[in-house]
């Protein structure tokens, strides 16, 4: 678990450097910085999805996850935990965004290749050269996004947590059924999710990310099934 300890660590760091910066920054440059911040996710996500192999694949998890994230409401769900965390911590210097900011580092931080491989690499071999890779991104992206979008990033510290610890812990039952092609398949479907953040992040869509989450997950079976 050293891999995820860091890891985690380095989202905490990070997320408190940038709510440090947000503070200091001028409206006009904090929403600068968010485009900036939205564009580089965008070239994030479309890269992501050049991972995919199999088309009929990705719409099918984007259909099928899509469903049942909207019958379970995991975005109202999502949003009224926020706020109860808002309202509980509430100050001055909250800003209504700690939902947006969990779901948004969320996606950030736990969907991807280095996500899944680096898991197991550390639970596999006690190798973490690529969490502790992946720890240096996420404390700069963890500052970057805190500084624009506050105390919601240092949330997703727990989201890192709860999946890389999972995986790690589960590498030598999971890893038969995460082979190449379904790790492709699974960082093709969360960076569609990561696009559609960064649409969000831009003003430009009000997606319910949280709702699409599930479609990330559904190719390990689907995968199974049509491979």
């Amino acid at each position: 678990m050293l891999g995820v300890i860091v890891n985690v660590a380095t989202v905490i760091v990070g997320s408190l450097v940038g709510v440090l910066l947000k503070k200091s920054l001028p409206e006009k440059i904090a929403k600068m910085m968010q485009t900036a911040v939205a564009l580089a996710v965008l070239y994030i996500g479309i890269d992501g999805m050049m991972s995919g192999e199999n088309t009929l694949v990705l719409v099918l998890s984007m259909v099928i996850g899509t469903l049942i994230g909207t019958l379970l409401d995991l975005d109202t769900r999502l949003n009224n935990l926020g706020a109860k965390i808002e309202n509980k911590f509430k100050s001055k210097n909250s800003d209504g965004r700690i939902a947006e900011g969990f779901v948004s580092a969320t996606l950030l931080f736990c969907v991807g290749a280095m996500t899944i491989v680096g898991a197991l690499q550390s639970g596999l071999s006690g190798n973490h050269e690529m969490q502790f890779t992946k720890a240096i991104l996420d404390l700069i992206s963890s500052i970057i996004l805190a500084s624009t979008l506050g105390w919601g990033v240092i949330l997703a510290a727990g989201s890192v947590f709860a999946i890389q610890g999972s995986i790690v812990l589960l590498a030598q039952f999971v890893a038969p059924y995460l082979s190449d092609y379904v790790i492709g398949e699974m960082t093709c479907a969360g960076s569609v999710l990561i696009v559609a953040l960064a649409l969000n992040l831009l003003s430009i869509t009000k997606i319910k990310l949280m709702n699409l989450v599930p479609s990330i997950f559904v190719p390990i079976g689907l995968c199974l099934l049509i491979k």
